[in-house]
């Protein structure tokens, strides 16, 4: 089979969100379908009457079998498992039939609900997971939002779910560091995330500015952020720390303004964050954990070299420390404000890691990516 002939379905929820796995999948497919001429169609379960809110090809076939799952948001304990458990069965109904119907040469889940079954569709297409988090912060529980229930839960859910995985003909993870976190499998590969642009210009790294980018949550650290920041801004007060995301940004300006910063910026979300990588000459990577990490890339995309906590998983397969970027202690204050301030006052250690980031970041780009799942689709189907 020739794989200008590849007939390929994804399954997931939604792709009205502006997430980071809608942005990939809609990434891959389009390169898929517009420059491989792959048959690719997307089949969700979530939000029928939303807009797409990445452009898709018009070559891809989208299906939504209007489960909304969603529902299960607002419903008590005791009424979420009587809704779950018909609209799961109702969701292995409408996928088989679908399946069967299409006869996909590959059908590849991003691991949602369809994993419970994938496996059990006869459809005589191969079956391919795609995890985008790390394994140990997969269906987790915040250290605040955990009891012995959740926790046996987890184990139970964990171990379930590792029996589906391994009947699957090939498992996709996004770093070697989460690789290594599933001895039970021998079916995992690592295919990373494609960079989702290619700038048209790099930054000259002559603003005083540190750049962080991501949602205002728990994991991406940026209350440890803020903390180092106060060290930096005693000693270089000619400098700001500008950070960029979604969410509520009202706890970590409280903080900030407890720790007493006057440079440091809390935007939210920006439509253009090449321009704010450009006019930034260093970028700072807080998370305490990660599936990937795409930022690390685009910020590398652009020229900037990186200061990133060393946490589970991502940057250590992306960073190479002390060529491209700098590798700190995960949740090393400390740490994090020397590594920082080291770059701050090395200009030329700034320019020679610039030069090795930006060649870093072209083996992420989108043509490189596709050439191994292309040898991925290839192998399972031989």
């Amino acid at each position: 089979m020739t794989d200008s002939k590849y007939k390929i379905v994804y399954v997931t929820p939604a792709l009205y969100m502006a997430g980071g796995v809608e942005r990939v999948l809609t990434l891959k497919a389009n390169y898929f379908a517009d420059h491989l001429g792959y048959d690719i169609t997307i089949i969700l379960t979530e939000g029928k009457d939303k807009p797409l809110f990445y452009p898709l090809s018009e070559k891809i076939k989208v299906i939504n079998l209007d489960i909304g799952f969603e529902e299960l948001w607002t419903c008590s304990f005791i009424k979420k498992v009587y809704v779950y458990l018909k609209k799961q069965c109702q969701y292995k109904k409408l996928l088989t039939k679908t399946l069967m119907r299409l006869r996909p040469d590959i059908t590849i889940s991003l691991l949602r609900r369809e994993i419970n079954f994938i496996n059990d569709i006869h459809d005589g297409s191969k079956k391919i997971g795609e995890l985008h988090v790390n394994r140990a912060n997969y269906r987790n529980f915040e250290a605040n939002d955990t009891n012995i229930v959740k926790i046996l839960f987890a184990k139970i859910w964990m171990r379930s779910l590792v029996s589906k995985l391994k009947h699957l003909d090939q498992f996709v993870v996004l770093t070697n560091e989460d690789k290594k976190a599933w001895p039970e499998l021998k079916n995992v590969i690592v295919i990373p995330d494609p960079l989702s642009f290619i700038p048209e210009s790099n930054s000259p790294l002559t603003a005083k500015r540190v750049i962080a980018v991501g949602r205002y949550h728990y994991q991406k650290g940026f209350d440890l952020l803020l903390k180092a920041w106060k060290t930096i801004e005693a000693q270089c007060p000619d400098w700001q720390l500008a950070i960029f995301g979604q969410g509520d940004r009202n706890p970590y300006q409280q903080l900030a303004y407890e720790l007493g910063l006057s440079h440091c910026n809390l935007n939210g979300p920006t439509s253009n964050i090449q321009d704010e990588y450009n006019n930034s000459s260093l970028f700072v990577f807080s998370s305490r954990y990660e599936g990937f990490g795409m930022v690390l890339v685009e910020a590398m995309a652009c020229g900037l070299p990186v200061v990133s906590y060393a946490c589970p998983c991502g940057p250590r397969d992306i960073v190479s420390d002390g060529i491209d970027g700098i590798l700190v202690e995960k949740e090393n204050i400390d740490a994090m404000a020397h590594q920082l301030l080291l770059l701050i006052n090395d200009k030329q250690k700034r320019q020679a890691m610039s030069l090795a980031a930006q060649q870093k970041a072209a083996t992420y780009h989108m043509d490189q990516i596709a050439v191994r799942w292309q040898s991925l689709f290839e192998e399972v189907l031989r």
